[in-house]
C-alpha cells in the first residue's frame, strides 16, 4: 500500500548528509523529493553541526515570488547505498529537508512518478 504523501505527488527519500571531507560527521533524514528544484536543501542547523563549508551567497525566487538569498555549501549525500557530493542550500531549521533532481542525478536515480519509488537512472555516455 501507498503512503498517503506518495498518493498526493509526494516522494520521500531516506538519506544520509555528510562533511565531504569527513564522512564520520554525518545526520540521517527523510527528504522531500523535489523534483523542480535545483539544489538540495538542508537545514543550516545540520550544516553547522557537520562544519560544511560555506561557499557564499545565491539568490533564489520563493514560492511568493521574492527573491532571496541563502547561504549554500557543499555535503555528500547518499541514498540508497549510492553518493555524491552536492551544491546545499542551507535552509531554515524547520524546513523540510528537499533532494533535487541535480543530487539525484549525480547519484544514478530518478524519481519514477508512476511508483513515487526512486529507480536507477538511464545514463547516457554520448
Amino acid at each position: 500500500m501507498r503512503e498517503l504523501g506518495e498518493m498526493m505527488g509526494q516522494v520521500r527519500v531516506k538519506g544520509r548528509v555528510s562533511n565531504p571531507g569527513d564522512r564520520s560527521k554525518c545526520e540521517n533524514f527523510e527528504f522531500l523529493a523535489d523534483t523542480g528544484s535545483i539544489y538540495t536543501m538542508i537545514p543550516e542547523r545540520t550544516l553547522n553541526k557537520l562544519e560544511s563549508q560555506k561557499l557564499g551567497l545565491r539568490r533564489f525566487k520563493i514560492a511568493s515570488g521574492e527573491i532571496r538569498e541563502y547561504p549554500v555549501g557543499e555535503a555528500f549525500i547518499e541514498i540508497e547505498g549510492l553518493g555524491a557530493t552536492s551544491i546545499v542550500i542551507s535552509g531554515a531549521d524547520e524546513a523540510t529537508p528537499l533532494l533535487v533532481v541535480t543530487s539525484l542525478k549525480l547519484q544514478g536515480l530518478e524519481v519514477d512518478p508512476l511508483t513515487g519509488k526512486l529507480k536507477p537512472l538511464e545514463l547516457l555516455l554520448l
